[in-house]
């Protein structure tokens, strides 16, 4: 079988550290493809405990040095998510990548940004050092449990996200913000759900998360831009490898965040 190759491939929330990230999985698709940059899109870590690092985690981040080697022709870039906060000088040390808090580059003649998204989200905002605290330890401890927590975790995650209202709340900023820088594109994490529209002229894609049983990734070649769903070993039962194009329809963005269409980004940013 032919090596798919990609101009760029975005990956986002790893959660290195907590028992739900699928670090060996995401390995696995390094491996298997070709790209020429690599762009892992905050909330690669779970928390500042590095003790909570399993040798998947490890071997991970020790294939992120080798393929920031000048040598190896692919360049690899960090934007910070909000879990990341600290972690930035450690990290362009430790796998010798830079750290950005936004990413913009132009390729096949398209301005794009990307920025992990929690900057859209108000309630990160508000309670940035409670999420990072209280809220992280239970939420780790819940994982810990057994097989059971793990599914629950999930299950809180998910709860989560549609209970804040966190997939258009962040679409919804990220396109505001990325005309305002002039983008045509805009890529973000943050919500753990994939999502692709366009408004305006202006097209926002989410790279979904790798702490989910389906993990996702972007993919970029010339002007396409697809999100692929990446079957590895699912709760270690499942040992088929399979990659696959996650179809997205068209959005009607207005009626999809209960806003108007000409609706402009108020939050961290203004």
């Amino acid at each position: 079988m032919e090596t798919a190759s990609y101009d760029v491939v975005i990956l986002s929330d790893l959660h290195l550290g907590s028992e739900l990230s699928r670090a060996r999985e995401a390995l696995e698709l390094l491996r298997s493809i070709r790209f020429g940059r690599l762009i892992l899109l905050g909330d690669i870590f779970c928390d500042l405990n590095f003790r909570r690092l399993k040798k998947e985690h490890w071997q991970f981040l020790s294939y992120i040095r080798k393929l920031s080697n000048p040598k190896r022709g692919a360049e690899v870039i960090w934007v910070e998510g909000n879990h990341d906060y600290g972690l930035a000088d450690v990290m362009s040390h430790l796998v010798g990548v830079p750290v950005y808090q936004e990413y913009s580059w132009v390729s096949a003649g398209v301005r794009s940004l990307a920025i992990h998204g929690h900057q859209f989200d108000s309630f990160v905002i508000r309670n940035h050092m409670w999420m990072n605290s209280f809220a992280g330890e239970l939420y780790l401890f819940i994982q810990k449990l057994s097989s059971k927590g793990r599914r629950f975790a999930q299950l809180l995650d998910k709860l989560n996200t549609h209970w804040q209202r966190l997939t258009p709340k962040v679409a919804s900023g990220a396109l505001a913000y990325a005309r305002s820088r002039g983008a045509a594109r805009v890529f973000c994490g943050h919500t753990h759900q994939t999502m692709s529209l366009t408004k305006n002229g202006i097209s926002y894609y989410n790279a979904g998360a790798w702490t989910i049983n389906r993990p996702s990734y972007i993919a970029l070649l010339g002007r396409e831009v697809t999100i692929h769903e990446y079957i590895g070993r699912i709760d270690d039962c499942y040992t088929g490898e399979e990659r696959r194009e996650i179809a997205a329809p068209p959005v009607d963005f207005a009626a999809e965040t209960r806003l108007p269409a000409d609706v402009e980004y108020e939050g961290a940013f203004s």
